[in-house]
């Protein structure tokens, strides 16, 4: 980020005329130009209006755009954007912050400050209040990570909530997304907020709400929800009189603990631990993981080291180039350190502990980079296959045992769900949609038969309820590295997938095989499947315009052949009216897939988080006793299709 230095001259322009001159001569853009005026009609203070001049008295005409070029709308995933400029101002950088950020956060429409943080909150408490009614006041849970201005976010958010009577629950420090998910949950609240922007880059940073039932929210919530965050223009409020006003409560240890205990009954053969376990190098890359990770797999009996440098909380992420455990370069410090200790895994988590990441050793002793896929294979058929062997699941039982994930994770999971005969379902990406499903297996079970409250009941009695009345989700998860083994969470936890991923690493050792070997066994049964995940990236205003437009060039004008294979199939989840396989209408969503009759596919999807648009590419070859030939087959396809995507979309761009 640049660091700018502007002295306001009192002869200078005045800033309407100037920002008028701009959007005539092309230097700003309209929805700029009238978004300026939207800030500073509903700003509170001075701050928005000094910056603004700043940058127009700079002619930083394109870093306006940036911020301006539209408002940082609620949807469904709550906010995101930028909360540090690519250009820092004066007024911004001010006396500066912790960790070396700016005192304030970036003035813009367009991007993550109190401005739209305090429209979301205020949104987000108007409808919870509706929805709860007469009688109680509200219960608000928030949790945040360690990003740039999260705590000072949280902290607003818990204050605002209470001085517009609502009870808010704010953790003491750092927390994960899962965890926020599990005391929404525990505490019967009516909604909950994390601020967090994931594994994005450390200028961003983001505001996830939570629905009374622990999971992001949908329909019918999310409209009323959205109305009525984007119908509020202002960050000033007046708080209500003392009298009827909230409390805040601090959550601390009490809290940790809960969710440590449930996370326990993830283990599916504590035996595997007596002796001596896996080793393990676990890293939070500057985040939220080491909270809960580190004592909960100690506990349980693994030998735990950690990256000393890497624990350290830090919105910076000062020792990686992006805090995100899918890359190669972001474990490497674990790789070393594992290296060092003669460790078999190292487990890496994002900064809000919702994605998980994995580096393994092979039986050859070297380190292997596991994708998000294969993580989620090892585990979906370790708990698949140990199911039975424990007595879970049974031939009586297993039609009622289903495993969840998006149509863009890999379909070896759903050869593994065939073998054992459990049944899979296919979700839109987004982790919101895996949670719909258990919530659905929920209201399944008849009111009568929970004997209360289900989040009352333990683990053994939800299991024993869905496996009669409804479905038993054993496992589900999504290509991005998100996955999950319960139902008491309602997101993507990490904390939880490195207790099961653990103990497929234990199980591995008992039997005297390496996690990649283990792998490779699944692969010779189940056939070998190989995915690839691509994206372009293109930021600011003028990349957000070519994201949407080569998104719809394809279903305007699809493909009918590419690579010598001809189109088979071509799914367009925007316009067509599909269904899931237990008959569930899908959502409309941004999503074109397309099969190819020699068996490959790919998905094209802009991102609904990041200024990106992502591939999906898949290949796979039938169950061979030369595992390496049908590898490099599935590969060199792969390889050759993308070169083929990659100049189609310039074509289509040109």
């Amino acid at each position: 980020m640049a660091e700018m230095s502007v002295s306001i001259q009192p002869e200078m322009s005045d800033l309407t005329s100037l920002l008028d001159e701009a959007a005539a001569a092309g230097h700003l853009l309209s929805s700029s130009r009238e978004n300026i005026d939207l800030l500073l009609a509903g700003a509170a203070g001075p701050l928005a209006e000094t910056a603004i001049r700043q940058l127009a008295e700079a002619g930083e005409w394109e870093e306006l755009n940036d911020r301006f070029f539209k408002t940082l709308a609620f949807g469904t995933g709550g906010l995101r954007g930028r909360t540090i400029g690519g250009v820092v101002t004066e007024v911004e950088q001010g006396d500066g912050g912790p960790n070396g950020r700016p005192e304030h956060p970036c003035v813009g429409t367009a991007t993550m400050n109190f401005f739209n943080v305090s429209r979301a909150v205020r949104g987000l408490i108007a409808y919870t209040r509706s929805a709860v009614g007469e009688g109680r006041k509200p219960k608000l849970v928030f949790a945040h990570d360690t990003r740039h201005f999260s705590r000072d976010f949280a902290e607003y958010c818990a204050r605002v909530s209470a001085e517009l009577g609502t009870d808010a629950y704010l953790f003491e420090d750092a927390r994960s997304t899962p965890q926020l998910s599990f005391m929404v949950r525990e505490l019967r609240a009516d909604a909950g907020v994390v601020l967090t922007a994931s594994h994005n880059p450390s200028h961003d940073n983001g505001f996830k709400a939570y629905f009374n039932d622990g999971a992001q929210i949908v329909e019918p919530h999310a409209s009323g929800i959205i109305a009525a965050v984007n119908a509020i223009e202002s960050e000033v409020y007046e708080p209500l009189p003392a009298d009827q006003q909230g409390s805040v409560t601090v959550l601390g240890a009490e809290a940790d603990r809960r969710y440590m205990d449930k996370l326990k009954s993830l283990l599916m053969q504590p035996q595997l631990l007596e002796g001596k376990s896996a080793k393990v190098v676990f890293t939070n890359l500057h985040g939220t993981g080491g909270q809960i990770t580190v004592p909960m797999l100690k506990e349980l009996g693994f030998e735990v080291l950690t990256v000393a440098d890497q624990d350290v909380r830090d919105g910076r992420f000062p020792t990686v180039a992006s805090p995100n455990p899918e890359n190669a370069a972001a474990l490497q410090m674990g790789v070393d350190l594992a290296e060092k200790e003669s460790a078999e895994i190292v487990i890496g988590t994002d900064p809000d502990s919702d994605r998980m990441g994995v580096v393994a050793r092979d039986g050859n002793g070297e380190m292997r980079l596991l994708t998000g896929n294969q993580i989620g294979s090892l585990m979906c058929w370790y708990r698949s296959k140990t199911a039975f062997d424990i007595g879970w699941l049974n031939d009586t039982t297993r039609a009622r045992a289903v495993i969840v994930k998006t149509f863009v994770t890999t379909e070896l999971q759903s050869a593994i769900a065939a073998k054992f005969g459990l049944g899979v379902v296919n979700t839109l990406t987004g982790f919101k949609y895996i949670a719909s499903k258990l919530g659905k297996y929920e209201q399944a079970i008849p009111a009568d038969k929970k004997g209360g409250d289900y989040r009352d009941l333990d683990e053994d009695t939800t299991r024993a309820l869905r496996l009669e009345y409804s479905r038993f989700f054993l496992f589900g998860g999504e290509e991005s590295y998100g996955y999950l083994g319960c139902d008491f969470v309602r997101d993507k936890d990490a904390n939880g997938a490195a207790v099961m991923f653990a103990e497929v690493a234990a199980y591995a050792k008992s039997v005297g095989t390496t996690l990649p070997d283990l792998l490779d066994d699944i692969y010779a049964e189940y056939g070998y499947h190989e995915e690839r995940g691509r994206a372009m990236v293109m930021e600011g205003a003028d990349g957000a315009a070519k994201i949407q437009a080569l998104a719809a060039s394809y279903a305007e004008s699809p493909p009918t052949e590419l690579d010598g294979a001809a189109v088979e199939r071509l799914r367009d989840f925007a316009s067509q009216d599909l269904f899931d396989e237990e008959g569930d209408e899908l959502p409309k969503e941004k999503m074109i897939f397309i099969d190819l009759a020699d068996g490959r596919s790919f998905a094209v999807r802009p991102s609904g988080t990041e200024p990106k648009i992502k591939f999906y590419l898949f290949g796979k070859d039938a169950p061979s006793e030369d595992l390496t030939a049908s590898k490099a087959k599935v590969s060199g396809g792969l390889d050759s299709l993308w070169s083929a995507i990659e100049a189609d979309a310039e074509q289509r761009m040109a």
